[in-house]
């Protein structure tokens, strides 16, 4: 599975952004999707995620009430629609796809990785 990511930049504070995700592969191929973050110094986070079947969904706390994670199956894509968008969520935004059932939170539970898209956030 290839993943892409695209859709980060530069926002104000208080602004919105939607990450985009697209898999190379059909979505039975994999069990489900989530997004991570890495700041410059920190740990990759965990973000959301979100499974293909039922579109059961997850959110880290940091980001709960403020993001939206999405799929459209058609298009084997995931979207991470940002609001209300802090200057404490700049970071390098990844994509990972997790091939069989089981957590999605932890990074190395992950199967396959999407380059990184840069998300900053000005005060």
């Amino acid at each position: 599975v290839q993943l892409q990511a695209s859709g980060g930049g530069l926002v104000q504070a208080g602004g919105s952004l939607r990450l985009s995700c697209a898999a190379s592969e059909r979505t039975f191929s994999s069990y489900g999707m989530g997004w991570f973050r890495q700041a410059p110094g920190k740990e990759r986070e965990f973000v959301a995620r979100i499974t293909w079947n039922l579109g059961t969904t997850d959110y880290g706390d940091s980001v709960k009430g403020r993001f939206t994670i999405s799929r459209d199956i058609a298009e084997n894509t995931v979207y991470l629609q940002m609001n209300s968008l802090k200057p404490e969520d700049t970071a390098v935004y990844y994509c990972a796809a997790r091939k069989s059932v089981g957590t999605m939170t932890n990074p190395s539970a992950m199967n396959y990785w999407g380059k990184g898209t840069l998300v900053t956030v000005s005060s």
